[in-house]
């Protein structure tokens, strides 16, 4: 902010309204369809030229434990429980007062969005917390996800929803529970079953013509129905550049560029910043993350440069988490693609190995506290190792099972192939001996069925997309030549450090003094979860739920604005 945008007398603005909402993701349209239920006047600003954020190309899972689409199953916790297993995971890292407003007002929020006919969900069964283990965990898990969606719905809108990496050929839609299944389908009933539903699918809409979304994009799709319905404006290609004060330092409104034009927008209850993290700023990557995860291998949005983080330091915010991310073990395709790896690192046959060709962590475990090990041990990249019997068995890196991976990866170097381990270790310059040792005891794991360096297949997280077929899930041996590795690069979803914010997700000064009207949400902040992630959907639940409660408080309190402020022209 520079001192021309500080309200020091009344000055013209191009539109004013009571709320305003920056970034279009599952927090920023949540928190607008929350403050239009309260009768403000919002409306939502989206940098990019089509909207739903990282939310549109994410899974769409959200972690809302006694959710409505929980309870209705008879999935109801003790809130006391919840507290165990978050206040266990984020050891001390974030308040009791914002661990427990999200578990109070996680449910209020799915009710109200609840009673929209167009928010429609179901629960995950079986979609294990990360962290089941632990005291409040749960093995069957608390995930929901949004029912397909038809897209035309949203009539003039759908060309502006963003696409995500769920979409498949000739309209084939897939869910969370399809995806699970399908990874069986040389396997398993429920995958041979997965598969001929997903062939329906196909034919059905060939002749129905229906734009089926599934995953966060439907969710995205949902939320912008809601806001439609609730009258909320959502303005894209305009691009927040400062935020506007009074002589109080209270927040009352931003400039931005819509289309190449300037734009003073008014905020009379106050500003929400939920406009992501830094994923793709390479400035703020080598500044904050650690030395080997500050390549930009990230999946987020491209749009996403940290701009809510930065205008909120202008102003003095303090910032915590900067050094973390939601971390996800990825393929780059050769086209630039990221890949993230998560059923894949589950599979039976295949281990992850170092350039000293050894393992150094559970491979199927939470991909969080997969890279976290692998950056703490420098072991970027990583070589996931797989017979040709784990080839043909399971799909990888979106290669179905049988079919051979494109000329294109082995060419760029991602991926290697060869007939003996001995061979295979050379062209991925570990050493032989070593490699070949570390099949050979990870092989006399498989045939026990016990894991005795990592514990690899005890948790129900690891199982849960593991072999239901194998005496343990995610142990079989690696026997059967030609030999593949694939490099394994330590990539993200999305960073996880941020603005400090309340249990109202007010933004914070480094005294813990609140910035008046000015909130945030999501990647802005620094997450709720801590270093940690409690399950699927921890991302974005959490989003949701602080957007839910920055409109909520905006709603229930008046700025203290300045005599000059009050009576500026609209």
């Amino acid at each position: 902010m520079t001192d021309q945008n500080r309200d020091t007398t009344a000055q013209q603005w191009d539109t004013t309204v009571d709320f305003l909402v920056v970034g279009s993701g599952g927090g920023g349209m949540s928190a607008g369809a929350t403050a239009a239920e309260l009768g403000l006047d919002t409306l939502i600003i989206e940098k990019g030229k089509k909207f739903g954020g990282s939310t549109a190309i994410s899974g769409g899972g959200i972690w809302i434990p006694n959710a409505p689409t929980l309870t209705r199953k008879g999935v109801v916790d003790d809130p006391a429980a919840i507290r165990r297993y978050l206040k266990t995971l984020t050891a001390g890292t974030v308040s009791d007062a914002r661990i427990d407003a999200y578990i109070d007002a996680g449910p209020k929020l799915m009710q109200l969005l609840d009673r929209n006919k167009n928010m429609k969900l179901y629960w995950v069964k079986g979609y294990s917390d990360y962290h089941p283990e632990e005291d409040g965990g749960s093995a069957l898990g608390r995930t929901i996800e949004c029912l397909p969606f038809d897209t035309r719905k949203l009539k003039e809108d759908e060309q502006f929803q963003r696409p995500n990496s769920m979409k498949g050929p000739l309209g084939l839609w897939v869910t969370s529970k399809d995806y699970h299944d399908l990874a069986m389908v040389k396997r398993t009933w429920a995958g041979r079953r997965a598969s001929m539903v997903a062939a329906w699918r196909v034919a059905s809409n060939m002749v129905r013509r229906r734009h089926m979304a599934t995953g966060g994009r439907a969710l995205a799709a949902r939320l912008r129905m809601v806001l439609k319905d609730a009258g909320v404006p959502l303005w894209l290609r305009t691009s927040m550049t400062e935020l506007v004060t009074d002589e109080r330092g209270t927040v009352i409104g931003v400039v931005a560029e819509r289309e190449g034009t300037t734009v003073r927008i008014r905020a009379r209850r106050g500003v929400l910043l939920a406009t992501g993290g830094f994923d793709h700023n390479q400035q703020m990557r080598d500044r904050y993350l650690p030395e080997h995860g500050r390549v930009d291998i990230s999946a987020g949005a491209r749009e996403l440069k940290g701009d809510g983080i930065r205008v909120g330091q202008e102003l003095g915010a303090a910032l915590d988490l900067m050094d973390d991310a939601w971390w996800m073990p990825s393929v780059l395709h050769p086209m630039g693609a990221v890949i993230p790896l998560v059923s894949e690192r589950c599979i039976p046959p295949s281990v992850i190995v170092n350039a000293q060709g050894e393992r150094f962590t559970n491979e199927s475990s939470p991909y969080v506290n997969f890279v976290h090990d692998q950056l703490e041990g420098g072991h970027v990249p990583a070589w996931f190792v797989m017979d040709t019997k784990a080839k043909n068995r399971y799909p990888f890196a979106q290669v179905l099972p049988n079919m051979p991976f494109p000329q294109g990866f082995y060419d760029s170097g991602v991926i290697h192939k060869a007939d003996t381990l001995r061979e295979l270790a050379e062209k991925i310059g570990v050493p032989a001996d070593k490699l070949t040792a570390t099949i050979e005891r990870f092989n006399g794991f498989a045939r026990s069925g016990k894991d005795e360096d990592f514990g690899r297949g005890d948790s129900a997280y690891d199982r849960y997309y593991g072999d239901p077929t194998m005496k343990n899930p995610n142990l079989d041996e690696i026997v059967k030549g030609p030999f593949y590795a694939i490099r394994c690069e330590a990539g993200d979803l999305g960073t996880k450090g941020g603005l400090v914010t309340d249990e109202d997700a007010r933004v914070l000064r480094e005294d813990g003094s609140a910035i008046a009207g000015l909130y945030a949400t999501g990647n802005t902040t620094a997450s709720v979860m801590g270093n940690e992630y409690a399950g699927a959907g921890a991302t974005i639940g959490p989003s949701m739920v602080f957007g839910y409660l920055a409109a909520q408080h905006a709603a229930a309190n008046t700025l203290p604005l300045s005599e000059s402020t009050e009576s500026a022209p609209a």
